[in-house]
């Protein structure tokens, strides 16, 4: 059986050691780059299944190289580990396409479970529409790789998580989706932080749809959502 090969970049060395050793003993594949100059071409060369990546770096920045990886891979989870703990860090890291965002310090456990509900998702993602890459919403066509909505001859680009958390409400259209397992798939946890992010990003998709009356995002409330195509 294959090993999960992950690209771990932290240019502490000997947090780095450490966590790649610990990893490793896991049963994980960890290949360690220290430089934001070198990690493209690490990527390009490895293909790696998840990425682990320190915001602070030499040359380029953690959230300058996740933006670089989503126009290579839309799909390769990112997990952003750090230090910055400021709001507007944290919104920036997801809007580069982040998956999940880890405040260091953390336990080796934390991060093994943010890692593996990564991979189950990116796992489920794949699994529920194999064999499309756009789907119709009303009277707009959602495509899923290009991340865009269209209605006629206007197109709106959607972020990395604005498209994820739409394809999932498709994925579970006119089912009730609970909202801790939107915020497990999508954010790895159901933090106050991270129901703070879907509130905005549910007001958000609401937005984008609002021309269009039969869609909806109905709040169950204390449960979740359902989408509704009508």
């Amino acid at each position: 059986m294959s090993k999960t090969r992950i690209l771990y970049v932290e240019d502490e060395l000997f947090l780095g050691k450490i966590v790649k050793e610990s990893l490793e003993s896991r049963g994980f594949d960890v290949v360690m780059e220290s430089d934001g100059a070198n990690v493209i071409q690490t990527f390009k060369r490895i293909n790696p299944e998840v990425c682990v990546l320190d915001v602070m770096l030499p040359n380029k920045d953690g959230f300058t190289l996740a933006g670089e990886i989503r126009t290579i891979d839309e799909k390769v989870p990112i997990i952003f580990l750090t230090a910055k703990t400021q709001t507007e860090d944290l919104v920036k890291g997801f809007s580069t396409g982040a998956n999940d965002y880890i405040r260091k310090p953390f336990s080796m456990e934390e991060l093994i479970v943010r890692i593996d509900n990564a991979l189950r998702y990116r796992l489920h993602s794949r699994s529920v529409i194999p064999n499309s890459d756009e789907v119709r919403l009303g009277k707009f066509q959602f495509h899923l790789t290009r991340q865009t909505l269209i209605v006629g001859k206007d197109e709106r680009k959607l972020s990395f998580r604005e498209s994820e958390l739409l394809k999932l409400l498709y994925e579970n259209r006119d089912k009730i989706i609970d909202r801790k397992d939107i915020l497990t798939m999508l954010w790895g946890n159901d933090s106050f932080f991270n129901s703070r992010n879907l509130d905005v990003y549910i007001t958000k998709l609401r937005g984008y749809l609002k021309d269009d009356d039969s869609l909806a995002i109905i709040t169950i409330k204390g449960v979740g959502y359902r989408f509704i195509i009508a």
